[in-house]
């Protein structure tokens, strides 16, 4: 999408890169120049897609639970030692599970909030404390979901996900002094691996909600991904921009 050279001498790390988006977005960043890490929690998931992204440039691997700091320190030393800084946080790992909110489990709960929220906060304030502010230099991005209308369905993950929402503004405007921006990215339904996560029935008839009569694909989210971590979004910071077809003025999500 962008000239092969923008990235050039950049570092990137894309949380969650073994696959989805995660895996389109360090595609993307590698076709532009980058040498891009990748992590996970599943090691021969990210060997596999270390092997076909390392056709496109340098791509490193490193297993690594968002949830646990001191691997995350682990991987810092990791980052540092193969490449000596970084430039790009992609916080893209999380998960959720669909339940309504009388039938789910404080366990269930907690697993979401600690993944999706601590966890991105974890790797940010890492990432930028060891890199980013030393450096006086660095773009965070943060792949939250569509909760412009709440999240109904999985009210775990909307909590979880509007906290991220606000930490990208208030880290924003924060930072701002140390040259960081940070920005998210909201995909709607994303034709992507994640979907597997999800019962059939609660599918069925998706694309009728959404006014552009389709799902997204991962590519469509690292486009704008890529974008906002680049030199050409160099003004744009705090704010949450939409990839969903238009979903979020018109239907809703799932049928519930």
């Amino acid at each position: 999408m962008l000239q092969a050279n923008v990235f050039s001498q950049q570092v990137a790390l894309v949380t969650g890169g073994g696959s989805g988006i995660g895996y389109a977005i360090a595609s993307q960043l590698l076709k532009s120049g980058a040498q891009v890490f990748i992590s996970g929690r599943k090691e021969e998931k990210l060997q596999k897609a270390q092997e076909r992204l390392s056709q496109l440039g340098t791509c490193h691997y490193r297993v690594c639970d968002i949830r646990d700091s001191a691997q995350i320190q682990e991987l810092v030393a990791f980052i540092r030692e193969k490449a000596g800084r970084l430039d790009i946080l992609v916080n893209n790992a999380g998960g959720q599970f669909p339940s309504l909110a009388e039938d789910m489990a404080e366990k269930g709960w907690n697993a979401v909030i600690n993944n999706n929220l601590n966890g991105t906060w974890y790797m940010t304030q890492a990432m930028a404390k060891a890199f980013f502010i030393p450096q006086k230099q660095g773009s965070i991005l943060n792949i939250i979901v569509n909760i412009y209308r709440g999240v109904p369905g999985m009210a775990h993950t909307g909590a979880a996900r509007a906290g991220v929402d606000n930490l990208t503004k208030t880290l924003a405007v924060e930072w701002s002094k140390y040259n960081i921006r940070v920005n998210a990215v909201a995909p709607g339904i994303i034709q992507s691996s994640g979907l597997e996560n999800y019962p059939p029935e609660m599918l069925n008839g998706l694309a009728e909600t959404i006014p552009m009569q389709r799902l997204g694909t991962t590519d469509e989210v690292a486009w704008l991904s890529v974008f906002l971590v680049s030199p050409f979004a160099s003004y744009i910071t705090g704010e949450t921009m939409y990839v969903d077809g238009g979903q979020r003025l018109h239907g809703q999500q799932f049928q519930i």
